[in-house]
């Protein structure tokens, strides 16, 4: 493979003198180097070429949870855009935390042309910061309390919401829970907001016991669950407000013995590729989660697009729907609790 040690040696320069001619600088020996990088046939690095360019050419993705198949789905869609273009994609994960994303962005900040973030919260201000670096910047997912100034590719959270709660009550569903993901993000706190403030609306409350937030994660949905089913009275249907609390929630119930939908019915938030092999078929709200990564993306490199006059902010709502399954009937009920018979002493 030839260097750039080779080329300095054919021309007579020094590789410092090469390495500069490569980031586009003015040197007195350009007709050599040039001559010697044809003849020695050289292909510049990558790392030189973005020397050169001002450009790398990579893209960062930050997203809270790298195991959540729904952002396995978002990147898909991503990678599907720069297939065709010069662009390859940097993941990285936050692990739904400020502070790891905090320090995902200063590093990325300064390798990648630009970012596509799902934030941690509603309220990081880091997004700020990469900003005034002058990097584009794209919220897929999620959004920043303010974040108007930022493209970004969401979904109607809160509609969403409003569907499983309408779903739940014209079924008859008068005792319901909700299980929402951390309420310091949108997600978490729009679809909570869309379905107990649809219930209300019906004249149904969710009582404090009934109305839980969890972490977006599979072990919390799980918790709650047991926590619901050592109640007096449970409820007779769940809300989970993402696909991993939903697999807690279902598997709670199964190790518990509860019948779905007999005892409880369940509606999760996302649907999963197993959803309709599940026992029982999962009832979900769903959302084009590919489509998502596609329109993030897109947005991004139009940014990154020298021929682009910048512009407003270009924020995308994508709309939810209802996949009705097995996991959702009227309310069958509950037995009665066992009582003790008492004998009197004789």
């Amino acid at each position: 493979m030839v260097t750039i040690h080779d080329v300095a040696a054919r021309a007579g320069v020094s590789p410092a003198t090469v390495s500069r001619f490569l980031r586009g600088q003015r040197v007195r020996s350009y007709e050599a180097i040039q001559a010697a990088i044809d003849e020695l046939g050289y292909w510049p690095s990558a790392a030189a070429q973005s020397l050169k360019s001002g450009r790398t050419n990579t893209i960062g993705v930050v997203v809270p949870d790298i195991t959540n198949p729904y952002f396995a789905a978002v990147v898909k869609g991503m990678e599907s855009v720069t297939r065709t273009e010069p662009y390859r994609i940097l993941l990285a994960n936050s692990d739904e935390s400020s502070e790891q994303e905090d320090d995902v962005l200063a590093d990325l900040v300064r390798r990648v042309d630009g970012i596509i973030l799902a934030p941690a919260t509603e309220q990081d201000q880091t997004p700020l910061h990469v900003r005034d670096a002058d990097v584009p910047l794209v919220f897929v997912d999620r959004d920043l309390a303010g974040g108007e100034r930022f493209d970004a590719v969401l979904v109607d959270n809160e509609g969403g919401g409003k569907q499983a709660a309408e779903h739940l009550l014209a079924l008859g569903h008068t005792k319901v829970a909700a299980i929402s993901g951390t309420l310091d993000t949108t997600p978490g706190r729009l679809r909570r907001e869309g379905f107990v403030g649809t219930l209300a609306q019906a004249g149904v409350e969710v009582p404090p016991e009934y109305d839980l937030v969890g972490d977006f994660k599979e072990h919390s949905g799980y918790q709650l669950t047991l926590s619901l089913l050592s109640l007096p009275e449970p409820p007779t249907a769940i809300f989970a407000a993402n696909n991993l609390m939903t697999l807690g929630v279902l598997k709670a119930l199964h190790d518990m013995r509860i019948d779905i939908p007999g005892q409880i019915s369940l509606i999760g938030f996302d649907d999963l590729d197993t959803g309709p092999l599940l026992k029982p078929p999962l009832t979900v709200i769903d959302r084009p989660m590919v489509e998502q990564g596609v329109l993030a993306m897109r947005l991004l490199l139009r940014r990154l697009d020298p021929d682009e006059t910048g512009g407003n902010a270009s924020r995308v709502v994508l709309d939810t729907k209802l996949i009705e399954r097995a996991s959702t009937a009227p309310p069958g009920g509950w037995p009665a609790p066992s009582r003790t018979r008492k004998t009197r002493s004789r």
